[in-house]
C-alpha cells in the first residue's frame, strides 16, 4: 500500500472514530462535562477538590455573579473571591479555555476536613460524611438544589445534551457504591480501581434533582498496605539471603574441617 494511501485509510479510520464518539454524546478524547468536581479524599477527611465548568454553568448552578458572555473577559480574581472561605485553601485557579463556544475556568481548593466543606457556599450545595462503621470507611456526598438562576443567561449555547458529574479518587479498596451508568441506570464499575462517577444531565441538575452518592471502603489505604506488603516481600528477601550466606559460610566450614584432617 502506498504512502498515500496509508494516509487515506488513516484518515477514514479517525473520522469514523470521532463519529462514533459523537454519537455517544463525547467528544473525540471522551466525553466532555458542562461542570464536574474532582474529589481526591484521603481516610483521615482531607482532601484535594478540583471544579472544571463552564462560567455559564457556574452562574446558572451556583449562582457565582460573573458574566457569562463568551465575547467577554473571564474575571479570574472574582471567581477566586467565589470561592474564597476559612473551609478550603483555593491552590489555584485556571486561565479559561473556551470549548463549544462557551469559556471555562478550573478551581483547585486543598480541604483539612471535608465534613466542613459545605460552609462554603459555592459548594453548599452538597452534604458530606465520611465516619468509621463496621470496620469500613462510609462515604456520603447528597447533592441537593442548585442557585437555579437560568433566566440570566440568555442563549448560552446549551442544547439539553449537556452533563454534570461528580467523581470520587478513593484512597483504599472500594467494598461498596451506589454509582450508576447514566444511560441504563445499570451499577457501573469503577476506573482504575478506586474511581468513581456519579453523572447527571444538566437539566436535572438545574431542576435540584438530587445526586445521592454513597461509598463504602476499607478502613486502610492502598498506600498503607502496599508499604506493608513491600516491606514483607523485603524482610523475606533479606532472611532468605542471610540463610544461604549462613548456609554457605557453614558449608565452606565444613570442607575446611575436611582438608586440614590426619
Amino acid at each position: 500500500m502506498s504512502l498515500s494511501a496509508r494516509a487515506l485509510v488513516l484518515v477514514v479510520v479517525m473520522s469514523a472514530l470521532a463519529a462514533s464518539s459523537a454519537c455517544r454524546g463525547g467528544g473525540f478524547f471522551g466525553r466532555q462535562y458542562e461542570y464536574e468536581e474532582d474529589l481526591f479524599l484521603a481516610l483521615d477527611g482531607s482532601a484535594t477538590l478540583v471544579v472544571n465548568a463552564s462560567i455559564p454553568a457556574l452562574v446558572a448552578l451556583r449562582g457565582l455573579e460573573l458574566d457569562p458572555d463568551p465575547a467577554h473577559r473571564v474575571d479570574v480574581a472574582k471567581v477566586r473571591a467565589a470561592y474564597e472561605s476559612p473551609f478550603a485553601e483555593i491552590t489555584r485557579v485556571s486561565p479559561p479555555w473556551r470549548r463549544s463556544g462557551r469559556r471555562f475556568v478550573q478551581i483547585r481548593l486543598a480541604l483539612k476536613d471535608i465534613r466542613t466543606l459545605s460552609g462554603a457556599r459555592p459548594l453548599a450545595w452538597s452534604r458530606y460524611k465520611l465516619a468509621e462503621e463496621n470496620g469500613r470507611h462510609v462515604f456520603e456526598q447528597k447533592v441537593g438544589a442548585s442557585a437555579l438562576r437560568p433566566g440570566t443567561l440568555g442563549a448560552v449555547g446549551w442544547d439539553g445534551s449537556e452533563i454534570v458529574a461528580f467523581r470520587l479518587h478513593l484512597p483504599s479498596r472500594i467494598i461498596w457504591h451506589n454509582a450508576r451508568d447514566l444511560e441504563s441506570g445499570q451499577p457501573r464499575g469503577a476506573a482504575r480501581g478506586n474511581i468513581l462517577a456519579w453523572e447527571q444531565r444538566l437539566t436535572d441538575r438545574l431542576d435540584g434533582t438530587p445526586v445521592d452518592m454513597r461509598v463504602e471502603m476499607d478502613s486502610q489505604s492502598i498506600l498503607h498496605r502496599t508499604l506493608w506488603l513491600f516491606g514483607g516481600a523485603f524482610l523475606a528477601a533479606v532472611t532468605v539471603l542471610g540463610l544461604l550466606i549462613w548456609f554457605t559460610v557453614r558449608k565452606g566450614a565444613g570442607v575446611d574441617a575436611s582438608s586440614t584432617g590426619p
